[in-house]
């Protein structure tokens, strides 16, 4: 499927699609969030909307139909990867992989040099696909810091290249 997948910057058009994966994703493990949590990780379409101000987002598509989505903001640490998530129906077929391969075609345009995460450790794949993406791991969150569900920050540096992301 990794090859049928084509992955694209987002326009506001696809906020509510972005909505849905990351609903769809994460509704998965939601006995693992606390309400509060599950809200963060689940914005509604209107809040993507509004985080285009913030950052590039991407989608990925296969046949037509949005599968999956990454969005980058830039915090005083770095660039902050936020709002990564592949539907289950798109699960384990190189999705995740070619976003990431976005975020770092970026980032290597930029004069930044550390991109971060956030993740879980209940996410079944998602440290080691990150892992496989040259990051590592910084430190285990407590559940104190992101309301109430412990996780772990993960970091790597950018590599720099002469590529330049281009909107197709």
């Amino acid at each position: 499927m990794a090859a049928d997948v084509i992955v694209r910057l987002a326009t506001p058009e696809d906020a509510e699609a972005i909505s849905n994966v990351l609903y769809e994703a994460f509704g998965v493990y939601r006995e693992n969030y606390t309400p509060e949590a599950f809200e963060v990780v689940t914005p509604k379409a209107d809040e993507i909307a509004g985080r285009f101000a913030e950052g590039p987002q991407w989608v990925a598509e296969t046949d037509g139909d949005v599968v999956g989505t990454v969005s980058l903001t830039t915090e005083p640490e770095g660039l902050y990867i936020r709002s990564m998530a592949v539907h289950p129906k798109a699960q384990g077929n190189g999705v995740g992989h070619k976003l990431l391969d976005a975020v770092d075609e970026f980032a290597a345009t930029t004069d930044i040099g550390r991109i971060f995460l956030y993740t879980t450790y209940f996410v079944p794949g998602a440290k080691e696909m990150y892992e496989k993406h040259g990051f590592e791991w910084v430190r285990d969150t407590t559940a104190d810091e992101w309301y109430g569900t412990p996780g772990l920050e993960m970091d790597k540096l950018v590599e720099r290249r002469e590529t330049l992301w281009r909107r197709e």
